[in-house]
């Protein structure tokens, strides 16, 4: 279990807090020493998919990290200084991962690390290389809710939702959809898992019946064991809480093998590649779940300012959660009036949690002035209020969505969980 920190800190311990900052404070032991110059920049490093089962997610996704940088650095940069993205390949895969983590930190010498995708290559790299280097990560999109009590020193935080929250509005919208049974299909990882499990504790319990409960291996040329082992007993839906690269197969395969009912789909899934790939005639009316976020002020500026730089919508989820993720960073880093990660960490609550007056996206020029001043800030994110609990983890609504006629990705409404 990570040390308990108050989600909501009171003015006292911030003033304590900012007070200490003029201090001189021992310095903690690290797994890397690190000196820097007031001239250099602050080195943040991405470690997203930008090849394997996650690929289509990968550059999508960075991309809020560099937007977020931009107006970090148009804003003057924290401390004064310019924000530095080095960005590494994750693969989707563990391994590949914990070799990009460690030449970020041994290498590139960053101060916190922005990733991974998916669960399954976030934890690793957290107990293999940022925990015992006491550097921050921070996941815009991991949701496994083995996260949250990962013992982690207070340095692994993540801007988007434990699946303990999907899961549990996927298992509601399945009885709302009328199924009685559904099997499930998972990538076998703690996504897939625990996904799979909050979805099935949470249809259970609205009265719906689970027939299976399958988990799949990453790159098979076929699943058809697996299938069938999902269609015993002939289920209302098969909810597959995948990738797309063998997201896309399974369901080509369930297609083929005379399967005629419909697929429940979560984030892993929500790309127009699947759609394409599978074909609109067989998904129109398929529906899903993602962390989502209400329509509000701070959400507008994002998209505006996404569309501006980049000439489209943002075309996949968790863009704006990374968004925030280097948001906090950057504010969290001029708080503290430091590039030490430990320094930073204890200050990423102070920003990004109230009390104290709103700072919309890209409103950093704004922040830093109120920081110097010696006030509050609190950070209203892109995809939602970034409120760190105790564990580091936020807490967002869940959007349900739809695949329509014209096998275009719909939102259908943001719901509480």
């Amino acid at each position: 279990m990570q040390p308990a920190i108050s989600m909501h800190t009171t003015p006292l311990t911030r003033r304590r807090f900012l007070r200490a900052l003029g201090l001189s404070v021992a310095t903690l032991s690290t797994g890397v020493s690190r000196v820097f110059s007031a001239a250099e920049p602050i080195k943040i490093g991405t470690l997203l998919a930008l090849t394997g089962a996650l690929e289509a997610y990968g550059k999508p996704i960075q991309n809020g990290a560099v937007l977020a940088a931009e107006h970090l650095n148009e804003a003057g940069g924290p401390l004064g200084r310019k924000i530095q993205l080095v960005h590494r390949d994750s693969q989707t895969d563990p391994t590949a991962a914990i070799d990009a983590a460690k030449k970020l930190v041994e290498v590139d010498r960053v101060v916190a690390i922005i990733g991974a995708l998916s669960s399954g290559v976030t934890i690793p790299v957290a107990t293999s290389v940022t925990i015992p280097s006491r550097v921050i990560q921070i996941s815009p999109a991991s949701t496994s809710p083995q996260i949250t009590t990962l013992d982690d020193d207070g340095f692994l935080f993540r801007t988007c939702p434990s699946d303990a929250l999907q899961g549990k509005v996927s298992g509601r919208l399945a009885k709302e959809l009328g199924f009685a049974s559904v099997s499930t299909i998972y990538v076998n990882n703690p996504y897939g898992q625990g996904l799979s499990d909050n979805f099935a504790q949470a249809f259970k319990a609205h009265g719906g019946k689970v027939l299976a409960t399958v988990a799949y291996e990453k790159g098979k040329p076929s699943y058809r064991g697996e299938i069938e082992r999902a269609l015993r007993g002939n289920p209302d839906a098969i909810a597959l809480f995948g990738y797309p690269e063998n997201g896309v197969t399974i369901m080509r395969q369930a297609l083929e093998l005379g399967f005629s009912g419909k697929f429940l789909l979560a984030d892993g899934m929500k790309a127009p590649e699947v759609v394409q790939n599978v074909g609109a005639q067989y998904l129109k009316g398929t529906y899903g779940t993602a962390p989502g976020s209400k329509e509000t002020r701070a959400k507008q500026l994002f998209l505006e300012e996404y569309t501006k730089r980049f000439g489209e919508k943002p075309p996949k989820p968790f863009i704006d959660n990374c968004y925030d993720a280097v948001a906090v960073l950057g504010l969290a880093i001029h708080l503290a009036k430091s590039d030490q990660p430990w320094r930073i960490r204890d200050a990423l609550r102070f920003v990004a949690n109230p009390p104290g007056p709103q700072i919309l996206p890209g409103e950093f020029r704004k922040a830093f002035r109120a920081i110097d001043r010696g006030e509050e800030i609190n950070y209203r994110g892109a995809s939602g209020e970034v409120d760190f609990d105790q564990y580091g983890d936020v807490v967002s609504p869940i959007e349900i969505w739809k695949i329509d006629d014209q096998g275009n990705i719909v939102t259908e409404r943001v719901e509480e969980a």
